[in-house]
């Protein structure tokens, strides 16, 4: 069974061929950090046009690569939702479109859930059941995951995403978009104790985040520094251990009122050194086993969206004719 995947929720363009007996097969991916670095941030527009560019040259790079004709192909899976909805749509008709042509079974995939099952694209898999941080740029969700389909919310933050804070943050030290890589290269030059974030809602009851204090305590340490390449590394280096260590708190906190002994952690964040290393050591120490996607999973991708067709295909999750994409798509709302 061969399902073509198609990711384009944000500003990446993914496409890929999942297999059941070979894994991933093929893939290719656009990034348009170049278009959207001048701004520091997406701009919707642009993404959207990018990926109208970008989508048919991939799709047929990737048909290419995995030596695949049409009738090889047993289904289309897209990203469905959440994301931008110009974007989304891009891919959504596409995909349904492609499908439709081909005489293949479409499946509307939550981009989340591609996120969450990336794991089980590596040799060392989870099984449900887990626990699953989800943080991204526009995510940072904590997840009990019974199965396919049975997402519990049991935390999120309650403003800035972890990844949008890294962006923000960057962007007011000048050191670069993406925020996550920029903040995690110039940490490494950053010297221990120098200066210390607070850790955000770590002494309240719950599982909920919160980053925009966090990046107002940077903005106001970056307006009282001196400006230079130093102290920016200082403030890098702070800025992500408080991150790191809320995660690593809250998912602690996690396992221990659930009882679940398996950590999956996934999406952009997911890359980080940083958080790797950290909740690494923390799951070891207790005896839990924690799980990750490669480095060029965490981010969007069509390769998760690939197996997630997988598995919904599996389970029967077909679409009409008709095709619709949400910008917002709550994950605990999926069956």
């Amino acid at each position: 069974m061969k399902i073509l995947g198609i990711e384009t929720s944000c500003d990446e363009t993914g496409v890929a061929i999942f297999d059941d007996k070979a894994g991933i097969i093929a893939q290719a991916l656009y990034s348009q950090i170049e278009l959207h670095s001048e701004y520091g941030g997406v701009v919707p527009e642009l993404a959207s046009r990018d990926h109208i560019r970008k989508l048919l040259p991939l799709v047929q790079e990737v048909m290419k690569q995995a030596l695949a004709k049409p009738e090889d192909i047993d289904a289309v899976a897209y990203t469905a939702g959440p994301g931008l909805i110009g974007a989304l749509l891009v891919g959504v008709g596409f995909g349904r479109a492609l499908a439709y042509g081909w005489n293949k079974p479409a499946l509307a995939i939550h981009h989340m859930e591609g996120h969450l099952l990336a794991p089980m694209l590596e040799t060392d898999k989870p099984e449900f059941p887990f626990l699953a941080l989800l943080v991204s740029g526009g995510h940072t969700q904590i997840y009990q995951v019974a199965g396919l389909g049975q997402y519990e919310l049991l935390g999120e933050s309650l403003d800035d995403a972890a990844g949008e804070a890294f962006d923000k943050t960057a962007k007011l030290l000048e050191i670069g978009y993406p925020g996550g890589p920029a903040i995690s290269e110039w940490a490494l030059k950053g010297t221990p104790g120098k200066y210390v974030f607070p850790r955000p809602m770590v002494n309240r009851p719950g599982l909920d985040l919160s980053f925009s204090g966090l990046k107002t305590f940077a903005a106001n340490t970056i307006r009282a520094g001196d400006g230079s390449d130093q102290t920016k590394a200082d403030i890098a280096l702070a800025f992500e251990q408080a991150v790191v260590d809320t995660l690593a708190i809250k998912c602690k906190r996690a396992l221990e009122q659930t009882g679940l002994k398996r950590l999956v952690v996934a999406g952009g964040v997911s890359a980080n050194r940083r958080l790797r290393e950290k909740l690494s050591e923390e799951t070891k120490a207790r005896g839990y086993q924690v799980y990750y996607p490669r480095p060029e999973f965490c981010t969007d991708n069509g390769a998760m969206i690939a197996y997630a067709g997988y598995r919904r295909f599996q389970a029967g999750c077909f679409e009409p004719l008709a095709f619709n994409a949400k910008a917002r798509w709550p994950l605990a709302n999926l069956s």
